[in-house]
């Protein structure tokens, strides 16, 4: 893949704070084990990114870089860090996806940290297949999604979407529709959210 069609990876993930992140889980975990796991999902997906080779990556903080809740959190040095800034999901989503399809005039691959199976081998195929296809979804069982491509702006595809519900991934994929994007879908994997979402932790995720 030459560097001209090779996407961004932007991994969007908020400090891993105790009390903060992974709430769902304090009642399975505790709010310090909740966090420490949000921590090792960050960190996996950070290396897997990195290990794919498919594009430069980026990770898109909330609260911006520089903030004191990053202190303690081990990021390559070969990510690039950018802040998510202000609004609601969708915005935020929104902006990153502007700020490399057009002024970057860059494919871009934006995931989340939630998801242990997004591996090195499927970012390197979501690479591959956004090279053919004008987006795609990775979905996962929730109803929702843990990575977007796309090649141009496309803020249809956030605008008034609703978060949180298993309505998120059919959604977007009718609005690329709407769009006459041709899109790929990718395989269906696990978010890491609520307690019953442990099961799919690969052996020793957690730790000993």
């Amino acid at each position: 893949m030459t560097a001209l069609h090779s996407p961004r990876l932007v991994v969007f993930a908020k400090a891993p704070q105790s009390g903060v992140v992974k709430t769902r889980l304090i009642p399975a975990l505790g709010a310090e084990g909740a966090a420490a796991l949000a921590q090792r999902m960050l960190a996996h997906v950070l290396q897997q990114a990195l290990q794919s080779g498919a594009g430069p990556v980026e990770l898109c903080m909330s609260p911006p870089p520089g903030d004191p809740a990053w202190d303690h959190i081990d990021i390559p040095a070969a990510v690039l860090r950018t802040c998510q800034g202000e609004g609601d999901l969708g915005e935020r989503m929104a902006r990153v996806v502007r700020r490399v399809t057009a002024e970057a005039v860059q494919p871009v691959l934006l995931m989340g940290s939630d998801c242990p199976a997004l591996t090195a081998a499927v970012i390197q195929q979501a690479a591959c297949q956004l090279q053919a296809h004008g987006a795609l979804l990775v979905p996962v069982a929730d109803g929702g999604y843990v990575m977007i491509g796309l090649k141009s702006p496309c803020p249809t595809l956030f605008d008034q979407m609703p978060w949180s519900t298993a309505s998120v991934a059919a959604e977007t994929l009718l609005r690329m529709a709407a769009l006459g994007l041709s899109v790929w879908r990718g395989p269906l994997l696990h978010d890491i959210d609520e307690p019953a979402d442990l099961a799919q932790l690969p052996a020793g995720f957690l730790g000993p």
